[in-house]
């Protein structure tokens, strides 16, 4: 695997040896550059030794946004279930696996990977993380929703049967309504997933009680180690 077969990222390494990664997903329209500045906010001691990944969509026309081009990791034609272009989520979750890959192949386990995203970056996550035959530290999903389930049940990874998931949505949110962060969680327990679910009184955001949330179970996830 060379660079050039990577989707461009930007990254930020720990003040030491990185031992575990975060590979973080934005939102539809966005850029990596959207979750780049939480990181501070999340209180990681520096032995935690966290790189964060934060890779940027490609640009492709959105057919429910008027055919708009804009980084997106899928295209979506409309908001109901066969609206999501399933071979589009399918090109997405492979490169992010690659990202996996490329931690791996810095010396970093997948059981210290955790893949995170925010709206349609949480439903890659989701679909990626769930299907990925090595076990995973955990997977963040941020006012987001479940595509594809039909294909994940089917394709359901034995090594993530039981992946710590975090999930946090907006009660205010009138991009993707509360109700699908509901059904996912739901979709999730009744499968025997474990969900630290939370909901704030806020729109398609993110808010401090939130990301100090997200940097308290990611301590919990990815705890402090002395080296790999």
């Amino acid at each position: 695997m060379t660079a050039e077969t990577l989707l461009p990222c930007i990254e930020q390494e720990p003040p030491g040896a990185a031992t575990a990664a975060v590979i973080w997903l934005h939102g539809l329209g966005a850029d990596g550059h959207d979750f780049a500045p939480i990181v501070p906010q999340l209180g990681l001691p520096p032995g935690h030794g966290v790189r964060f990944v934060f890779p940027h969509a490609p640009r492709i026309p959105v057919t429910l946004n008027g055919g708009f081009v804009m980084p997106a990791w899928y295209d979506i034609k409309s908001l109901d279930r066969a609206g999501h272009d399933e071979a589009g989520i399918r090109r997405s979750a492979a490169e992010i696996a690659k990202l996996v890959a490329r931690e791996n192949a810095r010396g970093i386990p997948p059981s210290r990977i955790v893949l995170a995203g925010f709206s349609q970056g949480g439903a890659i996550a989701l679909f990626t993380g769930l299907r990925h035959p090595q076990r995973l530290a955990g997977i963040m999903a941020l006012s987001t929703f479940l595509v594809a389930p039909e294909a994940i049940a089917a394709e359901l990874a034995p090594a993530n049967r039981d992946v710590p998931i975090f999930q946090a949505h907006g009660t205010l949110d009138p991009m993707v309504p509360n109700a699908l962060g509901t059904f996912t969680r739901e979709w999730l327990t009744q499968r025997g997933w474990t969900v630290e679910s939370h909901d704030y009184p806020m729109a398609h955001q993110v808010c401090l009680e939130e990301i100090q949330a997200v940097g308290a179970w990611l301590r919990g996830v990815l705890p402090e180690r002395s080296g790999r």
